[in-house]
């Protein structure tokens, strides 16, 4: 019996979908991104910039101007939040439905958190920047220790902000120069803003890295997020404009991509966090402080810095100022949107199966 060519057709298509071309279908991947005066966490997609939808609702779990977004060994999501001693903490959702398990850490001095990562030793290490003090935690969130504290002093924790682990076990922390008075950033000081590399096992710190005020920002530097490339180096973002690519076995300056993407001197944009995705795409998160403080995505190639702008877009910017990113921080890839978002692959499979079934089941009759 020959096939009608509507019947055809459709099989064809899912032939294609069924073999090579599912590889066609939209991409599962997506970009989280923390807004600090929205209290949410959003969902954009990762290839084309669409927006899609909250991944979690404002002040869900008691969410408070989040900050950092990490991924943890139980898959779920480490954010941290609140500005006060007691909505100070690390909050964990579901990783794939964005929904609240459980206030993970709080208390202990902890005050306005800004970075955490999962050490090698299973811990969970938590900057705490208006007390100027690197916190631990274990598995289930109870208190370790206090891991580290500043001391007012250049080369110290003087407001501690990202935290990342290098493949070799070491700690890497942004510092913004600031002394912590009072649940208070001092800056009167004039201490630098640096990268501090530490010694888990020690607990002593060097300084990795003190960069120059970017030539588009105010003459100040405030070092933010870190991320590790493809290739080892290490990307640092500063608040005020550029992110920095370090050798991370000399700490020699490798290159400087440019984030002034509102074009003016100084720039009008201030710089989040930084994060990779597979394919060694580099994404960050701005925002415009002359405008409402709404935000972009800005993305790079990961290799040769050059920026990746989404068509109709100029410089690096991949989604555009608009009102939904509310003075973005925090930013992180995440390789699954949660089903209710775009349906799995196979999903759409099944429903294309159906389709012909429906129209065999109604040629027949």
């Amino acid at each position: 019996m020959t096939k009608t060519p509507c019947i055809a057709s459709i099989a064809a298509m899912i032939g294609a979908l069924a073999f090579p071309g599912v590889s066609a279908l939209p991409s599962q991947a997506a970009l989280l991104v923390g807004n600090t005066e929205g209290n949410n966490i959003l969902l954009f997609d990762e290839q084309k910039g669409e927006f899609l939808g909250e991944f979690i609702t404002p002040g869900s779990g008691g969410l408070v101007s989040p900050d950092d977004l990490n991924f943890g060994p139980d898959g779920n999501l480490y954010v941290t939040s609140g500005t006060t001693p007691e909505t100070s903490s690390i909050l964990r959702y579901d990783g794939m439905t964005g929904e609240f398990i459980d206030v993970f850490a709080a208390g202990n001095g902890l005050l306005r958190p800004y970075g955490a990562a999962f050490g090698p030793d299973g811990y969970l290490y938590v900057s705490s920047f208006l007390s100027d003090e690197i916190l631990r935690f274990d598995s289930a969130g109870e208190f370790i220790d206090v891991f580290a504290s500043g001391n007012g002093l250049p080369g110290g924790l003087n407001g501690p902000n990202d935290l990342l682990f290098a493949p070799d076990g070491s700690l890497y922390v942004t510092t913004q120069g600031s002394v912590a008075t009072n649940g208070e950033a001092d800056f009167s000081a004039g201490l630098p803003s640096q990268v501090l590399r530490f010694d888990i096992t020690t607990q002593t710190s060097m300084v990795f890295a003190e960069p120059t005020p970017s030539p588009d920002g105010f003459g100040f530097v405030s070092l933010l997020g870190l991320a590790l490339g493809f290739e080892g180096d290490l990307f640092v973002s500063d608040f005020a404009n550029d992110i920095r690519r370090y050798d991370l076995e000399t700490g020699n300056l490798v290159s400087v991509l440019p984030t002034n993407y509102t074009g003016t001197i100084p720039s009008n944009n201030f710089i989040g966090n930084l994060t990779f995705d597979p394919n060694n795409i580099l994404y960050t998160v701005g925002f415009d402080f002359t405008n409402n403080n709404f935000g972009a995505i800005l993305r790079y190639d990961g290799i040769s810095g050059e920026p990746l702008p989404s068509a109709g877009n100029t410089s690096a910017v991949f989604v555009s100022t608009n009102d939904k990113l509310l003075r973005p921080i925090g930013i992180a890839f995440t390789p699954q949107i949660p089903p209710k978002t775009v349906p799995e692959p196979f999903s759409v499979l099944g429903l294309l199966a159906v389709g012909v079934w429906g129209v065999q089941t109604k040629l027949r009759r």
